[in-house]
């Protein structure tokens, strides 16, 4: 590696009397760009803020090559001081700075450069931090979830502009697909230790588990050992008492280290309360439509969901998400059209905001609804410190305020909450929001396992594709457009993302050239099982193959008749769909054989 421009060693932090760094280090060169990863309150954000020199440790080393920019974008930016959101931009930019950088970023991201700081919304907010820290190019970025309450379109649009930056980079996401798009290199802290990989996110989960599989066989190879001296120490012969004492000694420094060692964080037990099994119909729209004054929210809406169906909404902030799931649920009356709901239904909602969380509400009563220490889980009372454990709560938590908690922490609570109640319908609006990487993989896992109906409203693409059947998703003025699959496949059908009504972007010819990004499996990991797209995929790519075939087998009869000479122009035109149809044939089986191949080795 190059010489750094920004080194971090031995770092060391106490907090609260429990040591959440220990020896951690960050070394970043021109032009890196290094995701930082690790659970809810491992200390990222802490020892990005060490990094960034705006958090003093209790030990450390820190280097920054003289003359060497930084800058940090925090969770929470403090814009005390400023009238408007382009001052704040502004007041970032250096001497040597290009000024017209500022509105030109403020403009990129939506905003008009006159908002007052004290009414942006959180979204707003984090889009004139990322204009300020942006604006610059600075030679090092440290950058502390810069997609939380950015929408689809800009978060495509924030990954673009950061490829095409020259500056160093460290990343804290939870945006899967964010991170392995942009880091080359992963730097995983773990019990207050880093650990570096020349891989980007995408490799890294692999080798994670590899990592704590070979930790759990050398404990168990320890935890031989002491048996065996622990034997020893009780039957062993007392000749040679010098050497025995030395054994001694080594029995009680192994026995030391097995007690202090800090192990793996458990993880989250998720597992949803199903109820009786729901109508084959669940939610039938038919001619749909709501405005608010001219605004077109939905305009004509049809649309027909069927039990264990899992329809993910896309699309930009302000397009009607949530209007649409109010509507889809009876909850709001559409102006035109009709809503008709299945019988049996027994539905869950996991709202945007958490507002039905109190923040002077007990974390205990907050489960239970107070009064007692049983939670109702699935029907059957479940003791309350038992369920937090679950969800990686400690019994001294029970107390604590709501409003106390991290954001990490009060997701997983709406979860908890939400899941101890039976339903055959779960709606989910952005059900990813502060929970970390091990978590949503459990959540995954959860939905695909789940015998229900669910509707998901997220920003999150790889979530998307790894739990929907088809994507419905805003082309603005209140149309809503459903495809197939995930988010991915929706973008290779479309030719476009979300973002792309907002600016000119050309669609592919063929969709073969994003079909394999589409396709292809996330790498296999102790954990990983196929979504419900894949297992879908599975069950019908064989019965599509045959229909496709039949349709061949009659086309090429076709053809080998005089057609030709009865009809040139459909003989042409029959001709165009045998390719059509082979290529297809060529696709699904090729789709079908990958898909075996994963469910073969994760089964292995």
């Amino acid at each position: 590696m190059a010489a750094p421009l920004l080194h971090l060693r031995d770092v060391a932090l106490t907090f609260g009397g429990q040591p959440l760094l220990e020896a951690a280090e960050i070394a970043v060169s021109a032009g890196e760009r290094v995701c930082l990863v690790g659970r809810n309150g491992s200390g990222k954000s802490t020892l990005l803020k060490i990094a960034a020199g705006l958090v003093d440790p209790d030990s450390a080393e820190r280097f920054v090559q003289p003359g060497a920019t930084i800058r940090y974008l925090p969770q929470e930016p403090d814009f005390t001081g400023f009238k408007t959101s382009l001052a704040y931009v502004e007041a970032g930019i250096g001497p040597g700075d290009d000024h017209y950088r500022a509105q030109y970023l403020i403009e990129e991201l939506g905003l008009t450069g006159e908002e007052d700081p004290a009414t942006m919304s959180g979204g707003e907010s984090r889009r004139a931090a990322l204009a300020r820290v942006l604006a610059p190019e600075p030679d090092i970025l440290l950058l502390d979830e810069p997609t939380n309450h950015l929408d689809l379109p800009v978060i495509e649009w924030l990954e673009e502009e950061l490829k095409s930056l020259r500056s160093a980079m460290v990343l804290i996401s939870h945006d899967r697909r964010f991170l392995t798009s942009l880091s080359r290199a992963t730097i995983w802290l773990d019990r207050g230790q880093t650990r570096r990989v020349e891989r980007g996110f995408g490799e890294f989960e692999a080798w994670r588990d590899e990592v704590l599989a070979q930790e759990e066989l050398d404990r168990h190879k320890l935890d031989r050992k002491i048996a065996r001296e622990e034997d020893w120490l009780r039957y062993g012969v007392s000749a040679r008492r010098t050497r025995n004492q030395r054994r001694l000694g080594e029995l009680h420094s192994m026995r030391d280290s097995r007690r202090t060692a800090r192990h793996a964080v458990g993880s989250v037990k998720l597992e949803a309360s199903e109820a009786q099994t729901s109508g084959k119909l669940v939610i039938e729209a038919l001619n749909v439509s709501k405005a608010y004054d001219s605004n077109a929210v939905v305009k004509d809406l049809s649309l027909r969901i069927a039990r264990g169906d899992r329809i993910g909404i896309v699309g930009p902030n302000g397009a009607g998400k949530t209007t649409l799931i109010n509507l889809l649920t009876g909850q709001l009356k559409p102006d035109i059209g009709k809503v008709k709901l299945g019988v049996s239904l027994e539905m869950v909602t996991l709202d945007q905001r958490r507002e039905s969380l109190d923040p002077a509400t007990p974390l205990g009563d907050a489960l239970t609804g107070g009064g007692s220490d049983q939670v109702m889980v699935g029907g059957q009372p479940r003791h309350v410190i038992a369920y937090m454990k679950d969800f990686l709560f400690q019994p001294l938590q029970r107390r604590t305020p709501v409003g106390a908690l991290s954001g990490g922490e009060r997701g997983r609570l709406m979860l908890a909450r939400a899941l101890a109640k039976p339903s055959n319908l779960l709606v989910l609006d952005e059900p990813t929001n502060d929970l970390d990487i091990e978590t949503l993989d459990l959540l995954q896992e959860l939905l695909a396992d789940y015998q229900g109906t669910v509707l998901l409203v997220s920003h999150d693409r790889d979530f998307i594709d790894r739990v929907v059947s088809s994507t419905l998703i805003s082309d603005g003025d209140g149309i809503w457009t459903e495809f197939a699959g995930g988010y991915s496949d929706m973008l290779a059908q479309r030719g476009r993302g979300v973002g792309a009504k907002a600016r000119v972007v050309i669609p592919k010819p063929a969709p073969e050239a994003v079909k394999p990004a589409a396709a292809a499996p996330a790498p296999a990991s102790s954990k990983r099982k196929l979504s419900f797209n894949e297992k879908h995929a599975l069950e019908t790519l064989p019965k599509r193959v045959e229909v496709l075939q039949a349709e061949a087998a009659k086309l090429n009869v076709a053809l080998a008749g005089d057609l030709f000479t009865r009809d040139p122009k459909l003989f042409a035109k029959a001709t165009a769909r045998l390719e059509e149809v082979t290529r297809e044939i060529a696709q699904a089986e090729e789709r079908w054989l990958v898909l075996e191949m994963l469910r073969e080795e994760i089964g292995a």
